[in-house]
């Protein structure tokens, strides 16, 4: 039976993939190993190679946390302040937002927090993002000429924790949806995308910080069985906490198990900033108007008997990038994509005007601007 199905996944062969060690012998430069996750200082960090960072984010445990990443925490409480007056504004206009796990009052989210930063404040936008740890660990996993992107998350007194989970790309979504894609490309999907977050605040263990399951990303089949009932538990049983300081980061392979934890205390506003970095590669080669392909072909789709292979053709299937502001997610954690919308009007038999009204507004939300 192939693993790449849910009832493929066996628990025992994801305990026995967690129940190697992290070796201190391959990370000469790390300063400690606490509870299987690598610790690094910020000079040991910027002085390891590249192939221990990779090694630890591959076939170590997939976490490394950088204790003292902003030696000047200057520079995190100027971004804190900024990130703060954009909440401000955003309760002000009614534009509070959660997140994928928590409503907004329990959890808060600044969306495309990167731009929103750049434009509010250019000099701490510039003056956060110069710090070499980003660009050094960021530039070990992908490679250069990477692209970051940002999300403000707070978690509030009381916030509950996340489920276990796998993150972007394919961790997005749903089993049967996963279970589609060939294992190559599971194995793929973790080398696109780098995950971090930069603590804005202390994090002790009674304010939630991250769980992890170290070494988790390792199993191949994860992104299908991470939503699995004995999967989800072993997670809450075994999962491991680091506390972190104002001014620390933490970056993962976006394939280990984790989850923001419970924020057990009485005033501590659990504040990070989450760093989602993305390979230079992630995209086609050539610049396509889908939404003009899909309004020219739409009458034509409705008249074939089978046009399910030319809307995989024409219109864009992943629903990301998009505005997260406006474009909020459906029945899990992905928006609808274009071709989600022309499935849609293509089974409910929608007139011509509608669609193009539809496929507009959906273009909107995937503009840059």
């Amino acid at each position: 039976m192939s693993t790449l199905t849910e009832t493929g996944c066996r628990l025992e062969d994801f305990v026995e993939v967690l129940a190697e060690r992290t070796d201190p012998a391959h990370y000469p430069h790390a300063t400690a190993i606490e509870q299987e996750v690598l610790v690094y200082d910020r000079d040991g960090l910027l002085a390891a190679p590249d192939e221990e960072l990779v090694h630890a984010l591959s076939a170590g445990p997939g976490v490394v946390v950088i204790k003292g990443a902003y030696d000047d925490v200057s520079a995190v409480d100027a971004t804190t302040a900024v990130f703060e007056e954009l909440m401000t504004r955003q309760r002000v206009d009614g534009g509070g937002a959660g997140d994928h796990f928590a409503p907004f009052g329990v959890n808060e989210r600044v969306w495309n927090a990167l731009e929103k930063l750049a434009v509010t404040n250019p000099a701490v936008f510039v003056e956060y993002y110069a710090n070499p740890v980003i660009a050094k660990i960021a530039t070990a996993w992908l490679g250069p000429n990477y692209q970051v992107t940002s999300q403000v998350n707070v978690v509030n007194p009381g916030g509950k924790a996340q489920s276990g989970h796998r993150d972007y790309h394919l961790g997005f979504l749903h089993a049967e949806t996963i279970a589609r894609f060939p294992e190559h490309v599971q194995k793929l999907s973790p080398v696109l995308t780098l995950q971090g977050a930069v603590a804005h605040s202390d994090m002790p263990l009674e304010s939630g910080p991250t769980m992890y399951l170290p070494h988790s990303q390792k199993y191949v089949p994860g992104y299908i069985a991470m939503n699995r009932p004995d999967f989800q538990e072993y997670f809450e049983q075994h999962h491991v906490q680091l506390p972190l300081r104002r001014g620390d980061a933490a970056f993962f392979n976006p394939a280990v198990f984790h989850g923001a934890g419970t924020n057990r205390s009485a005033d501590f506003r659990r504040i990070a900033n989450l760093l989602q970095i993305s390979s230079a590669f992630g995209r086609a080669m050539e610049s396509v108007d889908r939404a003009r392909i899909c309004a020219a072909i739409y009458p034509a789709l409705r008249a074939h008997p089978a046009p399910e292979h030319a809307v995989a053709a024409s219109a864009e299937g992943y629903a990301f990038p998009t505005n997260l502001d406006r474009d909020a997610a459906v029945d899990g954690l992905t928006p609808p994509s274009q071709a989600d919308l022309v499935r849609q009007a293509l089974a409910e038999g929608w007139a011509e005007d509608r669609f193009r009204a539809a496929l507009d507004a959906n273009s909107r939300l995937h503009a840059t601007h």
